[in-house]
Formats: structure tokens, sequence, C-alpha cells
């Protein structure tokens, strides 16, 4: 992989209104829409993120994510970074959960 992955995924999400970071009780960095989680960095190789039920399983099928590495039956995913198809790849999933938090908080 090209470059600091750990640094790129956090220069992207810090360029979107209004996110922020903070460290993550669990280690590493987690990001914040106005007070609600995004998801999580580990490291350079590991992001974690809560996604819909529904969308979830959508994820996990068409290999986009895995299974949450602790809770493998929740809500949460796993995206393993090894190549850069997979950075980029997790920034759309963090995107996409930054827009949906966009539009629950307009709802």
């Amino acid at each position: 992989m090209n470059g600091n992955v750990r640094q790129i995924i956090i220069d992207q999400l810090l360029s979107w209104p209004e996110v922020t970071q903070q460290p993550h009780r669990f280690g590493g960095i987690e990001f914040l829409f106005i007070g609600k989680e995004i998801g999580h960095l580990h490291g350079d190789h590991l992001v974690d993120l809560l996604m819909p039920k529904s969308f979830r399983d959508q994820l996990i099928v068409s290999g986009r994510a895995h299974p949450h590495h602790m809770y493998p039956d929740s809500g949460w995913v796993s995206v393993y970074l090894t190549s850069n198809g997979d950075v980029t790849n997790a920034i759309e999933l963090l995107r996409f959960k930054y827009d949906y938090l966009v539009a629950k908080r307009n709802e």
C-alpha cells in the first residue's frame, strides 16, 4: 500500500464538515459527527463501523466487510486494510455512515 494508511483516512474524514476525532475506548482513533460515532480505526490495518442491520448483511455477503472481529453477530463490521482498494472501500463505507448520520440529524 502507498503512504501512511492511518494518515490518509484521518485526513479524509477530518475534511468532512463537523467531523472530529478522539481516542477510542478500546484503542485507536474514533471519528465522530456531532457526538455520534462514524467508525474507528485501529492502527493502520482495521476499520470498524456500526451499520444498519440490513446494510451490514449486504456488506458481508458482498465481501466489502467482514463480521466484527470481536462481536460477529452485532451490527458492527470490520474492514481489514491490506491493499489500496481496501482503503478506498473503507473510506467509502465511512462516507456512507457519515451521510447516514447527517440525514438522521436533518430528519
